[in-house]
Order: C-alpha cells, then structure tokens, then sequence
C-alpha cells in the first residue's frame, strides 16, 4: 500500500456571511465563553448549506463539511464541482491559507500552491529575488534554488523579464513563473487551482505534460481544481466531486467527470458570459450542450457584441480532443457569409451546428476567436469550454479494428458498383 502523504478528518470550514466585523466582537466573546466552560462553540451548530441559489437566511455558511479523504504518495487527484462547490476553499486549507473550522488535515512532506495569479510573489521585487522567496518559503537552501534556477526561468518563458519588478508583468507572466517556481522546486505535494486557465493554450499544455510527468516519473502528488474536462481526464487518476461543500463522490476519473456532468439540471448546458470588454467585437455568452448524443447534432449559440462596425469581422472555433489533438475547425466566412453588414453596431447571436456521428465519445473542449478575415486575433476564448460526446449503441455497434484509433468516427457510406 503506498504511503498516505495528506489525511484529511472531519474538515469543515464555515464563513460568516453580511458586512465584516459586524457582531465580531460579541460572538467571538460568546465563543470564549462556551470554550471557558467546556461546551461545544455555539455557531459550529448553526450554519446554512453552502448553496449559492438559495437566499441567505442565517449569519454563517458552510463553505465545507464533513471532508474526509487520503490521498497516497504519487495520486493525481482532480477536484471538480461547480463555481462555489468548495473547491478552492479545500485547496487553502490544504495549504495552510487558512485554518479549518473543524477537523484535522496531516500533510506529510513539502507543499507548493499556485492558487491566485501571484500567489506569494512581491510586486516590488524581481522575478529573480521572487524564485529565491518562494523557494526559501519551500524550505529550499539557496544553493538548491541556485541549481534549478535555469530550469525554472526557461520553462516560464520570462528570460527577458527575470530582473525586471514583477509588477511590471502580465498575469500570464506571474502564472508562468508561479507555476514554474512550483513544479521545479521539488515539492512532496503539488496543488494546482483553476489559474493555468489564464495562461495560453500552448502553456496549458506545457503544464500539463510538466504535472505528469511531477506525478509519474518523480512519484509525487498532485491537486488539480479545474473546469476543463479534457485537462483533469487527461492528467489524473482519480477525481474528487464537490457539491455544495460536500464531497459527494470518490473515484476513477472517468466515473468522476461522468458523475458531475450528469448531476443535475443545472449542468445539462454549459453557459459561458463574459463581461464587457474595450475590444471592437467580442463574445458575450457562450452555450452549448455539455452532454451530446454520438446519434446526436451538435450545437453551439454564441452570443456578440460589436462596438466597433467592420464587415471584416468574423468568427471561428477550433474542437481539441482529450488529448489536445485538433479536430475541427471552422470559421463564418469560409461559406461566405458576412457576419457584420454595413454601420451594424450591437448583439448578434449566432448559432453554428456540426453533423452527429462524427465526433467518437469522449471528451473535447473548444477555443473560440472572434477576429478579422486575415486572421487577426480580437477576442480569443481558450479551449475551457468543454462537452461530452456520450458512447451510444448506435457508435458500439459500429466499431471496428481500428476505430478506437481513430480521433473522428464519419458516417461514410459505403456502395459495391458491380
């Protein structure tokens, strides 16, 4: 049996809700004085679930309850849940960001967070002198920060910046040389949250390939909280759903991305919004199916706001598979549409469908861009936008000794003609 390197008991963490420092004072006494006494803390009894559709009625929330889980020595562990579900509060506690309100969480080795853009870093010092802090507050010496230092200025892609102030850097940067300085320093445990999201896809990638190869050639653990499907099938073993700060199921991944795309209504169809931007043309919503029949069409409504009128305009989406292989691509005006007539200005919604029984089951993400028709790059949204395609009887009965090599399953239609 492998070594337990994090146990986590009966966490819980509750927050208060309303204006802060209202009432602080009078219920931190109240909870001295029940602890003076012996008894339990009163507000550990009290306390709504942690459901962001439902009104508050009460003064606290359980943002977590009841956690229990190990995690062994080389496990890569995807969290998943929906916005508000507990994830990043579970990744602070893991890091010591903050404290739980109830339970116990042993951690045995080293961790390294990269929780928030800048996560730790000093906006006044250089990225150089921030590689020796992060890596001091590792528990590194300087001579082992010394040694990985080439790596870790490569990997980011910062060489030019790497004495200049980090303030001075986009958030890209400050993911990159974040992530960097986490990976390279050698930590028993490695927590990831959904911030890789803001690099580019190219770096996505990069990072991914850097965590597997962390959790599988160094036998080290990995977290990873992220929204996009295809990045947690493809890089863990084992995933963990949250719901309403509650763990509600542990397993294979395959079985944990299945559970939370199905569970519920709510996760049915994926919308995407965005707010406004100083950009000509941009994407204001983004849905699409996140569950799609292999016997089934499908479907996408896209959502635009133009500022700025320019028959130039158009847009475009690019569908990677699971293993970042492209597999379409397709732009508006490669049948000769126009999306923008003359001085048009405002919303338009489009709505693009791509044939059923093409796409074999699985899981895929798209990247869209809204651009001009010489491939100038305007509003791009990174292939986070995620859908399932759902083995059928219809593709199991089709499949033959080299379909599930294949990224693509066409409806060919096969005619003897003599």
């Amino acid at each position: 049996m492998k070594d337990i390197v994090l146990k986590i008991e009966d966490v819980s963490k509750q927050y208060r809700l309303g204006e802060v420092g209202t009432g602080t004072l009078s219920h931190d006494l109240n909870r001295w004085w029940h602890l003076a006494r012996g008894k339990d803390d009163p507000y550990t009894s009290v306390g709504a679930v942690n459901d962001r559709s439902l009104k508050a009625n009460e003064d606290y929330v359980w943002a977590l309850q009841d956690i229990n889980l190990d995690v062994c020595q080389g496990e890569v562990i995807g969290i998943v849940g929906k916005n508000g579900a507990g994830k990043s509060t579970l990744l602070k506690l893991l890091s010591q960001v903050t404290n739980p309100t109830t339970g116990y969480i042993g951690i045995k080795g080293r961790i390294a967070s990269l929780l928030e853009v800048g996560t730790g870093f000093h906006p006044e010092l250089t990225g150089r002198d921030n590689i020796f802090l992060n890596g001091s507050i590792l528990g590194m010496t300087k001579g082992e920060i010394r040694s990985k230092l080439e790596q870790i200025v490569d990997f980011a892609g910062v060489a030019k910046y790497i004495d200049t102030p980090v303030k001075r850097y986009s958030s890209g940067m400050k993911v990159r040389l974040g992530f960097a300085v986490a990976a390279h320093l050698e930590p028993e445990i490695l927590v990831v949250d959904e911030v890789l999201a803001v690099g580019d896809a190219e770096f996505q990638r990069k990072a991914i390939g850097k965590m597997q190869d962390v959790a599988k050639g160094e036998g080290r653990t990995v977290l990873f909280v992220s929204h996009n499907m295809s990045s947690v099938r493809n890089l863990c073993n084992k995933g963990v759903l949250l719901e309403n700060g509650r763990i509600s199921y542990v397993g294979d991944v395959d079985e944990t991305i299945d559970h939370y795309l199905q569970g519920g209504s709510a996760q049915k169809v994926h919308f995407v919004e965005f707010d406004d931007m100083p950009l000509p043309i941009q994407f204001k919503k983004i849905a699409l199916a996140q569950i799609v029949e292999f016997s089934e069409d499908v479907e996408i409504t896209m959502d635009i706001k133009v500022n700025e009128s320019n028959p130039d305009y158009t847009l475009g989406f690019i569908v990677f598979d699971s293993k970042a292989n492209c597999v379409a691509v397709s732009t508006y005006d490669e049948y000769g549409l126009k999306l923008i007539d003359q001085n048009h200005l405002g919303e338009i919604q489009i709505n693009a469908t791509f044939q059923k029984k093409l796409l074999k089951p699985g899981t895929y993400s798209i990247r869209f861009t809204a651009r001009t028709i010489n491939g100038e790059a305007i509003h791009t949204v990174e292939d986070t936008i995620f859908f399932d395609v759902r083995d059928t009887h219809t593709y199991r009965g089709l499949k033959g000794m080299y379909r599930p090599r294949a990224i693509i399953a066409p409806e060919v239609q096969w005619k003897k003609l003599n």
